[in-house]
């Protein structure tokens, strides 16, 4: 089936009164555009899908595998190579992140109290892949891996009427548009102008195949920004796995062209984050933990605005909470010899 048939398709559906790309209100996502829509993907064979019988159905013969929806989303996933199952996602059982009454009560708390994080870079790093996008194309499509909420410094982003965001996540979210694992990505080649992964690649399975998937799907000369943790202790339980040094994050991207990198968290919020956990160490109990948690909100948090006195010194490029990394689809493999040569930090 061409991509003009899916569309003709979809276009009678919806003109039939099938429910194609709607959401339920509760949930408040965007709905996904005709393009995102014909650029989905089977997640096993990458073979094109339709929609028949309230399911996805890959059109390859050979692979011919089915996948639901849930809450309106589409939800593509290959069990084979993922921590997740179907069943999790369509039953909506807690994954990394449970959207329920509970969380929503206990987020509405936190936002009253401090973060014990500063982002020195996100917002500036944003707006400057908004304008990288913009001067490329002139109605960019970019997915954001792990989108189930708004990441921080997006909505220098989402200020930009003109970008298309496709938001992309393992879980519910009030802005989960597709549920898909970034092992395998439910997209064709060359689909977006660029893709955001932030605070996402720590807890993938494996961040190589990952950083693949998205070469694979941006188009050629297509941007991507990732931020991931450095000296950050465990969150997301289960499903935290690695960690990355400012180099370890530029081979991670190693056929990507760099435009910038860097610190995006600093000293200050990596000694905020140890001292909370130093304090959480001493209990096991929830209610206990809960309120060390909440009172480092206020005692620790300070600490995070010692971030900009260390901004752009070599020494917070080793000690430093969390990087990240703007680049540029490319052709070359950027080779382990010059990998070490880029290495700025303070034992130069």
């Amino acid at each position: 089936m061409t991509e003009v048939s899916i569309s003709r398709s979809l276009l009678r559906l919806a003109r039939a009164g099938v429910n194609v790309v709607k959401r339920q209100p509760a949930m408040s996502q965007p709905a996904l555009s005709i393009a995102a829509q014909q650029a989905l993907r089977c997640p096993v064979c990458k073979s094109r899908i339709e929609y028949v019988d309230e399911h996805y159905r890959c059109t390859n013969s050979r692979c011919g595998r089915a996948f639901p929806r849930a809450n309106g989303i589409p939800v593509l996933i290959n069990e084979e190579s993922s921590v997740f199952s179907l069943a999790d996602l369509i039953h909506q059982r807690s994954t990394t992140y449970n959207p329920g009454l509970r969380r929503k009560v206990i987020e509405m708390v936190d936002r009253l109290l401090p973060d014990f994080t500063v982002n020195l870079a996100s917002e500036r790093n944003y707006d400057e892949f908004a304008k990288l996008l913009l001067s490329s194309a002139r109605t960019p499509v970019v997915l954001v891996i792990g989108g189930s909420i708004l990441g921080k410094g997006m909505r220098a982003l989402s200020a930009y009427p003109a970008i298309e965001l496709v938001e992309s996540d393992v879980t519910f979210g009030a802005r989960t548009a597709v549920i898909c694992d970034a092992h395998d990505l439910p997209f064709g080649p060359d689909s977006f102008d660029g893709v955001i992964t932030q605070a996402v690649l720590e807890h993938v399975v494996d961040p190589y195949r990952a950083v693949d998937e998205i070469h694979r799907v941006l188009k050629v000369g297509g941007f991507v920004y990732a931020e991931v943790p450095f000296m950050q202790q465990v969150h997301g339980g289960a499903y935290d796995f690695t960690r990355f040094t400012h180099l370890g994050l530029r081979r991670l991207f190693r056929t990507f062209e760099e435009v910038a990198s860097g610190v995006a968290n600093g000293p200050g919020t990596a000694l905020a984050w140890s001292l909370t956990y130093f304090l959480l160490s001493f209990t096991d109990a929830k209610l206990p933990r809960a309120l060390i948690h909440r009172f480092s909100r206020l005692a620790v948090s300070p600490i995070k605005y010692f971030d900009y006195c260390f901004d752009g010194k070599a020494g917070a490029l080793d000690a430093a909470s969390g990087y990240y990394f703007l680049g540029q689809k490319g052709s070359q493999v950027l080779p382990d010899q010059e990998l070490v040569k880029l290495y700025k930090g303070w034992l130069q």
